[in-house]
């Protein structure tokens, strides 16, 4: 039986087809939208590094990316206006209020810059630009505590605080050692007045020798400085 030949170009028994013919040839056969995706130059840009990441390292590439977004609006965000933003005053005037000499005080100590309105303000602004404000939160906290006077609700006060500050992945978990972690957890069986005070001295002297010299050094700081000192020129 006689058969028509093929309609292709010979190539020669020792002559290899080009790469493009044999990738037009390849693709032709596919479905037109599996054509699209794999000539697409996301899908080759993918296929490049690896198909199919693993879920945990897809995770951590974009965790990655975040913590190096949120790094750069921490050094954006480091300014005079973050603290203007959440004064327990009107701007105006709470500068109006706010001398230059108490101002300049608050490098004095860090326990006079906490004792100041204003002074804890601002320091909070500089903490939200570290992403660290969860340690003054819970010393907030634990102050709060300590003037509880209703035995009846010592428990459940006790509790969010340890649930939100102390417990492992806690939801603004403070950095505390393992040790004073499982005090205060021990601490919870009998809630007191006191259980809190470890780790809040811990927390207490982090904020002191880490962040504290950092704000003094930061322009939220000078640039309320140069305000009050603009305002009496």
């Amino acid at each position: 039986m006689h058969r028509e030949p093929a309609d292709t170009v010979p190539q020669g028994p020792n002559r290899p087809c080009p790469s493009s013919t044999k990738s037009h040839v390849a693709t032709t056969l596919l479905p037109a939208a599996t054509q699209t995706a794999l000539l697409s130059p996301q899908s080759l840009s993918d296929r490049t590094l690896s198909a199919d990441p693993p879920p945990e390292r897809a995770g951590e590439r974009q965790n990655r990316g975040m913590r190096t977004r949120l790094g750069c609006l921490a050094h954006k965000s480091d300014s005079y206006n973050d603290f203007t933003a959440i004064l327990p005053d009107k701007p105006n005037r709470a500068l109006k209020r706010l001398s230059t000499e108490e101002a300049t005080r608050w490098a004095d100590s860090f326990d006079v810059l906490l004792s100041h309105k204003y002074g804890l303000a601002a320091f909070r602004a500089f903490l939200k630009t570290e992403f660290s404000e969860e340690n003054l939160e819970f010393w907030l906290a634990c102050e709060d505590f300590k003037k509880t006077r209703s035995t009846a609700k010592l428990a459940s006060k006790a509790q969010r605080i340890f649930d939100e500050f102390i417990d492992v992945q806690a939801p603004r978990e403070v950095n505390i050692d393992f040790q004073t972690r499982e005090l205060t957890r021990r601490n919870m069986q009998e809630p007191s007045l006191s259980c809190f005070d470890q780790a809040q001295g811990k927390v207490h002297s982090l904020m002191e020798k880490d962040s504290y010299p950092r704000f003094l050094r930061s322009k939220i700081y000078t640039d309320l400085l140069s305000q009050t000192q603009r305002r009496l020129s």
